[in-house]
This record gives structure tokens, sequence and C-alpha cells, in this order.
């Protein structure tokens, strides 16, 4: 027999951790990180997409990251925002899964993961603004993707501990 994919728990589990990256998200942008300096973000709300893939499953967290750059997109940044979130997403999600079946730790997904979002919006904004010139500012965003990673997969795991705690 199938299992329900979509059952009431996980509806509503998806919907509790969607408004908390969206709080996180708004939170986050209050912070002024890295004045002065473009792009750089703590990628809060990465660690609720972590914890969806460790703790849920991978398609899951996928559609978690479309919702929560499609509602960020709407509520707080436009259509601008949207894109390179989604290029980020995209290309940020692809590597944790794959990082994932390949058992690397959490930590790592985390830290790969923040640097493939900053390079997939590194990538978007050259072709939309034609010029190769931007990846010189990728060397700023792989040092500061990796210590923010390193940060969000130190939360997520501590997170992800404690929850299967609570499951004993």
């Amino acid at each position: 027999m199938r299992k329900k994919r979509f059952t009431v728990q996980t509806v509503a589990q998806c919907g509790l951790l969607t408004a908390m990256m969206l709080v996180l998200g708004f939170i986050e942008s209050l912070l002024p990180v890295a004045a002065g300096v473009p792009g750089i973000k703590l990628g809060l709300s990465n660690g609720v997409l972590l914890f969806a893939l460790y703790m849920m499953d991978a398609p899951t967290a996928f559609v978690l990251m479309l919702l929560k750059v499609l509602l960020s997109g709407l509520l707080f940044g436009g259509v601008s925002a949207m894109m390179y979130a989604m290029a980020g997403g995209v290309l940020s999600m692809i590597g944790m899964i794959l990082l994932k079946k390949l058992r690397f730790n959490l930590l790592t997904v985390s830290m790969i993961g923040a640097v493939l979002h900053n390079l997939g919006q590194v990538l978007l904004a050259m072709i939309i603004l034609e010029t190769d010139r931007l990846i010189y500012y990728m060397a700023v965003l792989l040092l500061v993707g990796l210590a923010c990673g390193a940060v969000t997969g130190i939360a997520a795991r501590a997170t992800i501990q404690h929850m299967k705690k609570l499951k004993r």
C-alpha cells in the first residue's frame, strides 16, 4: 500500500516552516551584517531548509524553498529580488540534495549550499548585466558563504539533534 504524501500533519509542518523562513528572512533584512557590501546575508532561513531536508525529504525541502522565494519576493523584495533568490535557491538546493545523498555531513552541506546560493546569484547577475567582471566578487562571497553556511549549519544541526531527542 502506498503512503499518502500530503498528510494534514505534513501540510501543517510545511506551513509552520514557511512562516519561520519568512520571519527569519524579514529579521535578517533588518540586520546590517556587512554594511556597504551588497549581497551578504546570514542565510538564516537556510537553516529551516536544512531541517526540512534532513527531517522530512528532498522534494518537501525544494517546495519550501520555492514558497520562501515566491512569498518573500512578493512581500518584501519584488520581481528582481525574486529572480536572484530563485537562481541561488535552485542551485543551492540541488547541490545540498546531491551532497546529502552522497552522505556529506550537514555542516559541509550547509557551507556548500551557501556558496552555491551566492554562485547562482552572481551567475544570473553576470547574464543580466552582460559582464564577467562580477566573478571577482565571488572570492568575497565564497569566504562569506563558507562562514555564514557554517553558522547556519551548526544551528540546524543543533535543532535537528534536539528534535530527534524529542521524538524518542
